[in-house]
């Protein structure tokens, strides 16, 4: 089969492999029907985290299950599936208390821009549709698989709802699909923080009232502006930089909360200012698992349609231009068919 390896800063390769096999009884092997490029894969595309040799990319991903373990209970062969980035058994203290993202028995997936996948502990990772989605549901299915789960993550801990003003640092997939995730839940303002107008564009289709151009320092000021100097109720970082976490923290009100799903690089948060803020932290990996249900079910409703964050879409042979075109910000997000 083919599948997607990184060499190095800006060197992306589509290389023939053994197609995978199952290994444990709780596995499963998948067929992609779609995967696409992360965010978080353009750390190491851009040389910012090191890749010491090369390794398989991918972690987001939907397909039709084509073989299981004889453990396997919850998907079975021809089923379409939906599966979390972060593996998890579904039944551990951790995972029950909500958080399968740090399952004791977890990991994360790896390898998923490819043509097949297997899913180690299939059981407590895939979700079933119901039924064989319609084609044009496929984009905001996979989604489901890390972007959506994502914001809506981090738009839950922020505790968006009723009432709330929430502010969104960040407008890639991730900002923007909290964005829509903090609609969904309610919430009355929501301020997109965005200098880019096709993405400016998207966040007020998803739901945002208001856009705040403005970085840094200037950027908070304006989102006390917009407050009443008081702040937001709820913030989401989305980005993953120190500039980002301590704007979303600075544009928080004290007791409030922040939820931060950007993976960090190079963050560092000063005591001082933690304690000074008085706001509630909240973040890491998202629990896609826990949400899964219930996003499935929007999106087969037609509720959402999350999968408008994919601006352009590319063969699994061609992935190195999807790679390239993210990078360039010609793309919020790019779909990838095997």
């Amino acid at each position: 089969m083919k599948a997607t390896f990184i060499h190095g800063s800006g060197d992306i390769r589509v290389a023939e492999i053994e197609k995978p096999s199952v290994i444990e009884p709780t596995d499963a092997i998948i067929k992609i029907t779609a995967t696409c490029v992360c965010g978080s894969d353009l750390w190491p595309y851009r040389g910012i985290q090191e890749t010491s040799e090369p390794h398989q990319m991918g972690h987001e991903y939907v397909g039709v299950v084509e073989e299981v373990g004889e453990q396997v209970s919850t998907v079975s062969p021809g089923d379409f599936v939906v599966g979390s980035f972060c593996l998890s058994d579904n039944t551990c203290e951790i995972c029950t208390d909500g958080y399968p993202s740090r399952c004791v028995n977890g990991g994360f997936v790896g390898e998923a821009q490819a043509e097949y996948l297997r899913v180690p502990l299939a059981d407590g990772t895939l979700v079933a549709t119901p039924g064989q989605p319609e084609e044009d549901l496929i984009p905001s299915l996979l989604a489901a698989s890390d972007v959506l789960g994502t914001g809506w993550f981090a738009a839950d801990e922020a505790q968006a709802g009723p009432g709330k003003t929430v502010v969104v640092v960040g407008d890639g997939a991730v900002g923007l699909l909290g964005i829509l995730s903090a609609k969904q839940m309610g919430a009355e303002r929501i301020i997109a923080m965005s200098r880019h107008a096709d993405r400016q564009a998207l966040a007020r289709e998803f739901g945002a009232t208001d856009i705040v151009e403005e970085r840094g320092e200037e950027g908070v000021a304006k989102i006390k502006e917009l407050t009443g100097g008081l702040g937001a109720h709820s913030v989401i970082e989305a980005v993953g930089t120190q500039q980002s976490m301590k704007q979303a923290i600075a544009s928080c009100r004290p007791g409030e909360h922040v939820g931060f799903v950007g993976v960090a690089h190079g963050v560092s948060l000063p005591g001082d200012e933690l304690f000074g803020a008085e706001v509630h932290l909240m973040g890491g990996p998202a629990p896609v698992r826990k949400y899964l249900p219930e996003l499935i079910r929007l999106i087969f409703d037609r509720a959402i349609e999350p999968g408008k964050v994919f601006t352009k879409e590319v063969a699994l042979d061609d992935i190195a231009e999807g790679y390239r075109a993210m990078d360039q910000r010609e793309a919020i997000k790019v779909l990838v068919r095997p």
